[in-house]
């Protein structure tokens, strides 16, 4: 599908990029939050992809007030954002969307990645969302702790998500290992969520990012995003997950897997 992209600020001052399908209907929206990287290529990339596929999607600089964009780009520095700071700029992001014809502000899913995974779930705990979407993030053993940066743990404010939630990946990460999906897993069924989650045979973590050639893993990636795809479909639809809890959780592992044994790839 054609679409057009575009530079914007949002209200409060984030920088955005905007990717929307050239059509005339409304159609669905993805807030979409980037890695720990900024607002990098690869984001842009998701976000055209996410517009091709026949939703607008507002990728929003997330980590624009960091001093040093050129080391956070490259990785030799970071950015701790708050559950606070993160909350307040997805709304920024979603007040953009109002001057944006095409975007149906009915129908909005969010997307977070590696440090941003929590924030989709956290959006969902103080809005109504249809789908709230994580790539290999929100597992680790920081996301059930508080403190300055995570007033509340996630498994406090997992009770108050509405929308499914779907959980992306990779059994050779390096930083989430299989007991932290499978802890995320059992904290969305305490709550009664439904969910899809799935472990990626082989895959490392960043597994999607394809400007990263040691971490991509082309064939992990494009399943992924299949699976993605038929999720959003489902939670787009009229019908939704419907009323019913639904619960989905599918592993590919190594009959030697040994957490310790995996490396960080570049």
């Amino acid at each position: 599908m054609p679409i057009s992209e575009q530079t914007i600020t949002c209200p409060g001052g984030m920088p955005a990029f905007l990717a929307v399908p050239q059509t005339p209907e409304k159609v669905p929206v993805i807030v979409l939050l980037h890695e720990r990287y900024g607002l990098v290529e690869h984001t842009r990339d998701l976000a055209r992809r996410h517009a091709r596929d026949g939703y607008v999607c507002i990728a929003g600089d997330y980590f624009h007030e960091h001093p040093d964009q050129a080391a956070l780009h490259a990785g030799e520095t970071s950015c701790d954002m708050t559950d606070p700071e993160g909350l307040a700029r997805m709304e920024d992001a979603i007040a953009a969307l109002a001057a944006v014809p095409q975007a149906d502000l009915t129908r909005i899913a969010a997307m977070g990645v590696c440090q941003t995974g929590r924030f989709p779930m956290l959006l969902a705990a103080h809005r109504p969302l249809k789908a709230a979407l994580c790539w290999y993030g929100a597992a680790q053993d920081r996301e059930w702790q508080e403190n300055a940066r995570y007033p509340v743990a996630l498994e406090k404010f997992l009770s108050q998500v509405s929308c499914p939630v779907l959980g992306m990946f990779g059994e050779k990460d390096n930083i989430i290992s299989v007991d932290h999906v499978r802890k995320l897993r059992g904290a969305l069924e305490a709550n009664s969520k439904s969910y899809t989650i799935e472990i990626f045979g082989g895959a490392p973590h960043g597994w999607l990012n394809d400007t990263m050639p040691g971490r991509y893993r082309h064939a992990q990636a494009e399943a992924g995003w299949a699976a993605q795809s038929a999720f959003l479909a489902r939670a787009f639809s009229q019908e939704g997950f419907g009323e019913e809890i639904q619960q989905s959780y599918k592993a590919s592992l190594s009959r030697d897997y040994d957490f310790s044994t995996h490396v960080r790839y570049e």
